[in-house]
Formats: structure tokens, sequence, C-alpha cells
């Protein structure tokens, strides 16, 4: 018998594969990579990295409350970007979300994210 649950919200956007917005395991959340996608429009966020970044914290917040949780709690984060010249920016809006003891996290250049998106964020947060 599994101990996980899957958690799901109409406040950030839909999966758009065969996986969960997030999942509970014990007393963590794993909350799938967000895009700054509008739960709202389901459309992608215009204008500057901080607005899609801001999407994409909205979006992981939305899941974490869902699960009964706080941005207090996210332990890790992973942010991946498709131009590590946008970390500062991303960097700057991060720090409006979580306060010391900040979680670990790791940034990553890829290739290419989903839907055509430059940012992503996933993260583990304690319930």
């Amino acid at each position: 018998m599994s101990n996980k649950k899957a958690i799901e919200t109409s406040n950030a956007p839909g999966a758009i594969g065969p996986y969960s917005q997030g999942v509970v395991a014990g007393n963590l959340l794993f909350a799938s990579g967000q895009l700054p996608i509008n739960p709202e429009t389901g459309k992608m966020v215009e204008g500057s990295i901080e607005d899609r970044a801001h999407q994409v914290f909205k979006n992981l917040c939305a899941i974490v409350e869902a699960a009964g949780g706080n941005a207090d709690g996210v332990v890790k984060t992973t942010v991946f970007l498709t131009d590590l010249a946008d970390f500062q920016a991303v960097n700057a809006v991060y720090s409006e979300y979580f306060k010391a003891p900040f979680p670990a996290r790791s940034a990553i250049q890829v290739a290419g994210l989903p839907l055509g998106s430059d940012i992503e964020m996933e993260a583990i947060i304690s319930l």
C-alpha cells in the first residue's frame, strides 16, 4: 500500500502530462516543476523574466497551500533557466518569497523547457 497522496488545485496550472502537481509522501510535499502559466487563462505570462518568475512562485505557493503548507516549509528548490544571465533577476524575485533560513537551491541552465518557457522551478516542502 502506497503512503503517497496527489495534490491538485485549480489555483495552479494543471499537469500537461501523466504527473501530479504535487505528491505528499510522509511529511514531505514534492512539487512538480512549475512554469509561468496563469492558471486562470492557461497561457504563459508575457513580460519580463521577473513577471514570469513571480507567476512560477505563485503557482508553487498555490500547490504548497493546497497541501496544507506554506513557503516557510520549502526546504529545497531547483530552478531551471534557459539563460543564466537571468539568474540575478530571478534571485531578486526569489528573495521576496523566501526568508532566512533560505531553502537549499540548485540553479541550472538548460537547453529548453516545456512550452518554450525560459523558467521552471520545482521544490520539496516539509509540511
